[in-house]
């Protein structure tokens, strides 16, 4: 199997960080649980980069994936978010992207697995107009996945993701718990039988004034701050696996695959 993960920060695993500071992830995972489920090695490949709007994903790093050799076998496409966050979103044109790619990578030949990302709108600075949003785009994107056949993992309906436990710090990327829990939501998708990881309910978030100050300081200014200079937090930065790299069967970490 050659698995390719598309998308922006949530396929790249930001908020799933490891120790030495590189970033995980749910796509991390399921080329793990793929490895273990099959018995046989995963080939993976993981081109997301953090900020990045749909147009980019689909009319870069799709045909990136598509390129690389051997041509992946399966592919996951997650996309949209970012250009929920800005003035003038127009949920058409997002879902006419992601038809593109849908049909780019059914001329190809390579399964596509189509993902909502997880909702963080309920702890967010305008959250109701990004929760429309996502509503509409996750609503349409569903209809054509089934139209076209396709696998869709919807992690945006998925009402335990929008628990502030499995978020990380800044309430807009999943913590490990989150990354675990949609891991398994697209294992057990593909047909690989996975128990969605579920945490411990724990005490209800306190939201006090010191807290939330240290959040808009913290984590909303310097989002705004870029906004207003036109950067994007994935300026100059590129896929984290841009060929690929050999998930062994059974329990491992990615190791870079020897050049053929």
């Amino acid at each position: 199997m050659h698995y390719a993960a598309i998308g922006d920060s949530f396929t790249e695993g930001m908020g799933d960080e490891l120790p030495d500071g590189s970033v995980r992830g749910w796509a991390d995972l399921v080329a793990t649980g793929l490895a273990a489920a099959t018995g046989e090695p995963v080939h993976y490949a993981n081109t997301a980069v953090r900020g990045r709007l749909l147009a980019p994903v689909v009319t870069d790093q799709l045909p990136a994936a598509l390129a690389l050799d051997p041509a992946p076998t399966l592919i996951t496409l997650n996309g949209g978010g970012n250009d929920m966050m800005r003035p003038g979103c127009d949920v058409d044109r997002l879902v006419g992207l992601t038809e593109r790619a849908v049909r780019r990578c059914a001329e190809a030949g390579v399964q596509l697995v189509l993902l909502s990302g997880a909702d963080p709108t309920a702890r967010l600075p305008y959250g109701r107009t990004m929760h429309r949003r996502g509503r509409a785009l996750t609503a349409a994107v569903a209809e054509l996945a089934a139209r076209h056949g396709l696998v869709f993992v919807d992690a945006f309906g998925d009402q335990e993701l929008r628990r502030p436990g499995y978020w990380s710090a800044d309430r807009l990327h999943l913590g490990p718990a989150g990354h675990r829990r949609v891991a398994g939501l697209v294992l057990d998708a593909l047909g690989y039988p996975a128990t969605a990881h579920v945490i411990d309910p724990g005490p209800a978030e306190a939201r006090r004034l010191g807290v939330e100050a240290r959040y808009y300081r913290e984590h909303v200014l310097p989002w705004a701050l870029r906004r207003l200079a036109r950067r994007s937090s994935g300026d100059g930065r590129t896929g984290k696996h841009r060929d690929w790299v050999l998930v062994p069967a059974g329990p491992g970490v990615l190791a870079d695959e020897p050049s053929r």
